[in-house]
């Protein structure tokens, strides 16, 4: 009897995976297609499910209302933000990893409570402030708003990263001479690499997808692809296959370094979870 049952569980189990595996895939699906349709097939009702595929959303998106340019605002942006996310987390976790000092305890709450400020609490003075110094429709504004979401997880996952490494190698380096720069630099960052690969992926993310600062902060020349997409909701005209078009462009790479970094993402996400 045990046979039997184990196999209606087997069943039960691989049909709910498909079930929530179908759930999760069929947007992506659905924005592709509706990307590859004219403005009259995306409207019909019932919605079609057969029809001749169509490049022109792509073809327009890309060269008349040039989305091109904001594609690359927002890889400036991205890259940049995480560049410097990690290079100023990984010092600020190899600190509260390794050392004890005055006000460590409300620094690290300090640090991990920025993450939990919502964003649109933040978005009027953030104007204001970016207004007065003139630096409002530039990537520098951007790049210091996305920062202070994304220090935070940086620091919170390399901290643990760093814990997780055994204090014994910071002392057998000390008696051969190394500085603490040096044990920080060669020996503690090399092993806390799926950390930091797993917080550089989520950063980049996170630059690449957000809208609400994009769209207040950067409203012409540094204008990311996110925005770009909500400006073609404009009056009693939604042109779905443009803006289905310019998501695909912005979800795809995201995507697709997703999926080539997972393997870094789940051993960073679960390395020093278990001492």
């Amino acid at each position: 009897m045990a046979a039997p049952t184990n196999r209606r569980h087997a069943w039960g189990e691989g049909v709910l995976l498909l079930l929530i595996g179908l759930f999760c895939v069929f947007p992506f699906y659905w924005m592709v297609t509706t990307s590859l349709k004219t403005q009259v097939v995306a409207l019909e009702s019932p919605p079609v499910w057969w029809f001749t595929p169509t490049l022109a959303n792509y073809r327009e998106v890309l060269f008349v209302d040039k989305v091109g340019p904001a594609l690359i605002n927002s890889l400036i942006v991205a890259v940049s933000t995480t560049a410097l996310a990690v290079g100023l987390g990984t010092p600020a976790a190899y600190a509260l990893a390794r050392f004890e000092f005055r006000g460590k305890r409300d620094l690290w709450f300090w640090f991990i409570t920025n993450r939990f400020v919502s964003p649109v609490v933040l978005a009027f003075p953030v104007f204001l402030i970016a207004r007065e110094t003139g630096l409002r429709d530039t990537h520098i504004a951007l790049i210091l708003m996305y920062l202070t979401f994304t220090l935070p997880i940086v620091i919170w996952i390399c901290t643990d990263q760093f814990r997780s490494i055994p204090h014994e190698l910071d002392e057998a380096a000390m008696l051969e001479g190394a500085s603490q720069w040096r044990i920080f630099r060669s020996i503690c960052l090399p092993l806390a690499m799926p950390g930091v690969a797993v917080s550089s992926i989520l950063s980049f993310i996170f630059s690449w997808n957000e809208l609400l600062f994009a769209y207040i902060l950067a409203p012409k020349a540094a204008k990311t692809a996110p925005a770009m997409a909500v400006t073609f909701m404009e009056g009693y005209d939604v042109p779905y296959g443009k803006i289905m078009a310019t998501s695909t462009l912005i979800v795809v790479p995201v995507l697709i370094f997703a999926l080539l970094a997972s393997k870094h993402l789940v051993r960073g996400l679960t390395m020093g979870a278990v001492k």
